[in-house]
């Protein structure tokens, strides 16, 4: 026994500093942590226990007390380290802690039972100690008892490890490993030299690991990090208030200078010209700065998980071509051939996020549009339909500046300009292709971009969408009259491939903002503008000139309110959302409460965020007109709003048609175009789009020619 003093002492050391060091700080409450607790207090006993055995070798009762103490620390620290075997190896990682411990505590309490009566049977049983020379052991049943627990264990935790050997790259099993290896020596060594009690140093060898490998994180660094977390995480939704609250405060004043730069436009024929020209300049500006509010407020939501995908019915190719309409007036003067292929095998109707997928298209034209100063623009679309789902393919390609190989890479990285220097004359954040890249991501699409410096670049987007409707039912038209039933067995359905070629023009005003835009359909319907800002009022009344509405206006939700308790009777009200002394939301809800409240209210605001539309609708506003705001968008509002009642007798009057009209009107339909846009264009032929081809071979064959180029599927 004295051999082995020294190595129990120095264990007994380390223990006890290991104990002061982990009680003295706050630890997580783990199951792991309570075992380990267990096993310092049970150590530090059994160390001290073997260190009192020589010294009341010679005093009867107590040399063989203490020994008997000594054995039963050793059984314990053995049972609680066969739990902690249990525990590493078989709790389900993909189970809580909770669930986990309900299995061990029933291991547990049999464990402690076993482990009781075998505590009993070595205060019970004899032992005795053997001098041999200089050398002095215990010896008898009792210690039998221990010797044979211990082998039951090893073999026990042996077991355990094997069968849960996938585990084994969890660093709880190198106290375990580590601990059969030592007991298996140590048996070999107590075998040869009883004398040597090597127990309670391999105990402390086993707390040095455990104290380096269970999970015991510093509480109080996980404080200053949960804090760091939530300052960060404050600062982030500062950030975000700002950016909304920044968005609004821009939009405001914005909208008087589209509103009042559109009503200069609207007088062009007797403006002095230069006043024009300067308006047309000052509206180009105002959409390069909405785009870069915009873009700001988009990556915003996209970094802090908060941009939603919304599924709707839409009709693509109509979408697409207003899309074109919109983006050709971005050409300007510039000498650029616009085209706008779309395939006819696309559904009638597709579900999908139209928002963003009309944003991603329009980022990448702008995006064309910015770097190509004269040749060839190009927006195709082909899809390859197939059980339900409509994979869209989207691309579009330009004969413009092109990217440099070692570009490529940065090219969807956030606020990152390609050759700044040569483009710093270009406008834009360098948002635009980021947003591109992570807009399609979230709809489970794939974006891949091809370019060759100097000669143009083609970028090719796949998005998967739902089919809703695969043919527009009011271009298929049974035909009833029995002669040319007899002729003709089925009905007849017209199909067309458009290819649209838009002539760049300088922009002007649309025909729906001039003067000449004057609409009767809303004689002696009267409109209510709540807004606090007067400038706003002034341009939503230059916006609702020519309609013959009679306009009144008010400047907070109270007025409002009261205008409507009292009786004033309005056919429309456009309704302003932040109002001081009542908004506009709180107003629609108060209105609301009012039995015989009828009348549509439109949200006229700044907040243009994504999902403010479907937000306000909820709120009970009928529909939503994000500022600025122009005639155009006033005018598709006041169709939809009053549009109900001439749709109704449109349709009546379609009813009472005969059927002689009906053969006649859809043979004369058949010679035209299904996707006719009002922009210049030509029909050209084009071959049928083969899915079982490489979708990207013919646009990469069209762009390159075959030659050299740079390649970057950023979804490999």
């Amino acid at each position: 026994m004295k051999g082995t003093i020294f190595l129990t002492v120095s264990a007994l050391v380390y223990t006890v500093a290991t104990t002061y060091l982990f009680f003295k700080k706050d630890t997580i409450n783990k199951l792991e942590n309570r075992i380990f607790k267990k096993l310092l207090i049970m150590s530090i006993l059994s160390m001290f226990f073997e260190l009192m055995i020589i010294p009341i070798n010679d005093i009867p009762g107590l040399n063989t007390l203490i020994p008997r103490f000594f054995f039963v620390c050793i059984l314990l620290w053995l049972a609680i380290f066969f739990m902690y075997s249990f525990a590493i190896t078989t709790f389900d990682d993909s189970k809580s802690e909770e669930d986990n411990i309900k299995k061990y505590q029933v291991s547990h309490i049999v464990f402690m039972i076993i482990n009781l009566i075998l505590c009993v049977l070595v205060f019970v049983l004899p032992m005795e100690f053997i001098s041999e020379g200089d050398n002095k052991f215990i010896n008898g049943p009792a210690v039998n008892v221990l010797f044979v627990t211990l082998a039951v264990y090893l073999v026990f935790m042996i077991g355990l490890v094997l069968t849960h050997i996938k585990k084994i790259h969890n660093k709880g099993y190198i106290p375990i490993i580590t601990l059969i290896v030592l007991l298996i020596v140590e048996g070999i060594v107590q075998n040869i030299h009883p004398e040597m009690l090597l127990a309670n140093g391999v105990f402390g060898f086993i707390i040095f690991l455990m104290y380096h490998t269970i999970e015991n994180p510093d509480l109080k660094l996980l404080k200053q990090m949960e804090l760091a977390k939530d300052q960060a995480e404050r600062a982030n939704h500062a950030k975000s208030d700002f950016l909304s609250s920044m968005s609004h405060e821009i939009r405001t004043p914005l909208n008087a200078i589209v509103g009042f730069s559109e009503d200069i436009q609207s007088h062009k024929d007797t403006a002095d010209p230069e006043i024009v020209e300067d308006a047309d300049y000052i509206m180009e500006a105002s959409k390069t700065l909405l785009e870069i509010v915009g873009n700001i407020l988009d990556i915003n939501k996209i970094e802090s998980n908060k941009m939603e995908i919304t599924d709707v019915k839409y009709n693509y190719k109509e979408e697409v071509e207003q899309l074109a309409k919109i983006d050709a007036t971005r050409i300007g003067e510039k000498n650029i051939n616009f085209k706008v292929n779309l395939a006819p095998d696309i559904p009638y109707e597709l579900i999908g996020d139209k928002t963003h997928i009309k944003e991603i298209i329009n980022n990448l034209l702008t995006n064309a549009i910015k770097y190509t100063d004269e040749g060839e623009i190009e927006l195709s679309t082909k899809c390859i339909n197939k059980d339900n789902i409509c994979n869209l393919i989207i691309s579009v390609r330009d004969t413009g500046r092109g990217i440099k190989a070692e570009n490529i890479n940065k090219l969807f990285t956030k606020f990152e300009r390609l050759d700044a220097e040569k483009n710093s004359t270009t406008e834009g954040t360098g948002l635009g292709l980021a947003i591109t890249k992570a807009l399609v991501d979230m709809m489970g699409g794939k974006i891949n971009v091809q370019s060759q410096f100097g000669k143009g670049s083609i970028f090719v987007v796949q998005i998967p969408q739902k089919i809703s409707q695969m043919v527009n039912p009011d271009q298929t038209v049974q035909i009833n009259i029995a002669p040319i039933k007899q002729a003709m067995e089925k009905p007849i359905v017209t199909e067309v491939k458009t290819e649209l070629v838009v002539t760049p023009v300088k922009e002007e005003a649309p025909a729906s903002s001039t003067k000449e835009c004057v609409s009767t359909g809303f004689d002696g319907k009267k409109i209510l503008i709540v807004d606090d800002n007067k400038l706003n009022i002034k341009v939503a009344r230059r916006a609702l000139e020519g309609f013959n509405f009679e306009i009144d206006e008010c400047y907070d939700g109270q007025e409002c309110l009261d205008k409507v308790v009292n009786g004033n009777e309005y056919d429309l009200i456009l309704m302003d959302i932040m109002m001081p002394n009542m908004s506009g939301e709180t107003a629609i809800a108060k209105l609301k409460e009012k039995p015989n409240f009828n009348i549509p209210t439109i949200a006229l605001t700044a907040d243009a965020v994504v999902g403010a539309r479907e937000k306000y609708l909820g709120e009970g506003f009928v529909d939503y007109i994000a500022k600025p705001f122009n005639k155009d968008q006033i005018k598709e509002k006041l169709d939809l709003v009053f549009g109900s009642n001439e749709s109704s007798e449109t349709l009546k009057k379609q009813e009472i048609k005969t059927e002689e009209d009906e053969v006649v009107k859809a043979f004369s339909d058949m010679s035209k175009p299904v996707n006719e846009i009002d922009v210049p264009n030509q029909i050209a032929s084009e071959p049928k789009y083969d899915p079982n081809v490489d979708r990207f071979k013919d646009v990469e064959a069209h762009v390159f020619g075959g030659e050299e180029k740079t390649d970057l599927n950023t979804n490999e």
